[in-house]
This record gives C-alpha cells, sequence and structure tokens, in this order.
C-alpha cells in the first residue's frame, strides 16, 4: 500500500508540474517523421507496469499514454521493439521519432538525446522472499552479493555507483550481473543466481502483484525524485513541441491522471 500511496503522491506532483512548467498550448514546427501520418517509437517491452507484452499484446502505462497522446496530435503510434540497449543509437541512427520506454533521465543520457519528462518514480531493492544473503537495503550489506540489473538501464549505472562504496569502504565488490530485460533479472533472484536486483517502485509493486509470495522489497526507496520521459534527438525543438502540446492536452482534459 505505501508502494502505491507513493505512485500517486508523485503523479500528483508532476501533475501540477506540467500544468505549471508546459507551454500553453501553441502552433508547432511539423516534425520530420520516419513514416508520414505515424508517430515511430522505440520501446523494450519488458517493464511492468510500463511496458510488456500480454497475450501477444502491447500493453502498461506508457503504451496507454502514447496512444492517447498520438489522438492529440492527430499521429498513429507505432511501435519499434527492441532491447534497451539498443534505443538511443536506433533514435540517433532516425530509425524512431521517439523513445517510450520508461527511460530514467541521467546526465549521460541527456549528452546524447534531449527529454521531455511525463513521470517521477523512484526505486527499491527486490529480493527472493526468503533473502538468504540478509541484505537489508541499498547499503553495505550489498558488497560481495550478486546484484541483477538491466543492461544499459539507470539501475545498472547505480549498482556501480554502490560498488565504489563498498571498495572504499574495504568490503568485497559487488558482482553487477546485467540482463536485457528486468525480467531477466527476476529470473535469476527466484532462481538464485542473483541475490537483488534493482527495480523502479511501480515496478516492484508490478513483481509482486504478479509473482506473490515470491519477492519482497528491503530498505527505504532511493533516488524518489527520478524523472521519467520520452527521449527525442538532440535540439529536435519541433518534436520536443508536438510532445510537449500532446501532453498539456491530456493534463488539461483529465486524461494524464
Amino acid at each position: 500500500m505505501a508502494n502505491t500511496l507513493f505512485v500517486r503522491r508523485t503523479t500528483r506532483q508532476l501533475l501540477a508540474a506540467f500544468c505549471l512548467t508546459l507551454p500553453l498550448l501553441s502552433q508547432a514546427a511539423e516534425p520530420k517523421l520516419v513514416s508520414p501520418g505515424k508517430l515511430t517509437y522505440g520501446t523494450a517491452a519488458t517493464f511492468m507496469p510500463f511496458e510488456f507484452t500480454k497475450d501477444g499484446q502491447l500493453t502498461g502505462f506508457d503504451i496507454d499514454l502514447i496512444n492517447a497522446l498520438g489522438k492529440k496530435v492527430s499521429l498513429t503510434p507505432a511501435p519499434m521493439s527492441m532491447e534497451f540497449k539498443g534505443l538511443i543509437p536506433a533514435l540517433q541512427g532516425n530509425r524512431l521519432d521517439i523513445i517510450n520506454s520508461v527511460m530514467y533521465v541521467n546526465p549521460t543520457r541527456a549528452e546524447q538525446v534531449d527529454f521531455v519528462p511525463y513521470l517521477m518514480i523512484g526505486s527499491r531493492v527486490v529480493v527472493s522472499k526468503e533473502n538468504p544473503a540478509k541484505i537489508t537495503g541499498r547499503d553495505l550489506s550489498l558488497c560481495g552479493k550478486n546484484v541483477a540489473v538491466t543492461l544499459g538501464g539507470i539501475e545498472e549505472s547505480q549498482a556501480r555507483e554502490d560498488n565504489k562504496k563498498c571498495l572504499a569502504a574495504s568490503k568485497p565488490a559487488i558482482n553487477v550481473l546485467t540482463y536485457p530485460a528486468a525480467t531477466d533479472s527476476a529470473v535469476a533472484v527466484a532462481q538464485g543466481r542473483a541475490d537483488a536486483e534493482f527495480l523502479s517502485t511501480p515496478g516492484s509493486v508490478a513483481l509482486m502483484t504478479e509473482k506473490p509470495g515470491m519477492f519482497i522489497a528491503v530498505g527505504p526507496e532511493f533516488e524518489a525524485d527520478t524523472h521519467i520521459a520520452f527521449a527525442i534527438r538532440k535540439g529536435d525543438t519541433a518534436t520536443r513541441q508536438l510532445l510537449e502540446n500532446g501532453l498539456q492536452a491530456l493534463v488539461q482534459d483529465g486524461t494524464y491522471k
């Protein structure tokens, strides 16, 4: 319940931020699209509850959001599924118009792409219910343990920063295990190949709802002010204006909430 309340609280905060910071709807320059009439977006559909596949169909918050936004900007969303690590190269190579894949905003990515934020979330340390490694959260109890993360995701950079803290404290190194998808990290924890995984708060709620009795979150939520965003090519002001106008319309008519 606490996790769910946090997601609701931060969503309300971002709603307020949208109302205060997004520009009024205006006539934007036409963006250069991969396919006329379509908004081609890249997604790694392995991150419940944001984007995942159910009964052969893409579903989740990000999918609902892009479909609603497409109606506001009169474009048909066209998904292109790929591994997370391939999203930014595909955008830079003009194979995508945007990235829509619960992409965390961080300085390293900001050097490669521009962002249009739409949500604020935190993260948790997730372990098996038995927690044989006795991990207590994002702390020195992770030292010497196997931590599963998504390759190229913010979780990988978080775990590698924590490894530096372990070494600075003369503790054993963290063995950072990288996987293509968050679902692979969860399987590694369930099978005992990993002692813990880093996962977004909404993702951890979804995992524990989907697999009751298998996992628990330990320690406090961390980096709870992290923004996730659509990613666009550097300097692409036309696409930025398109997305901001669409988001503003979704906030104003209540669809976003």
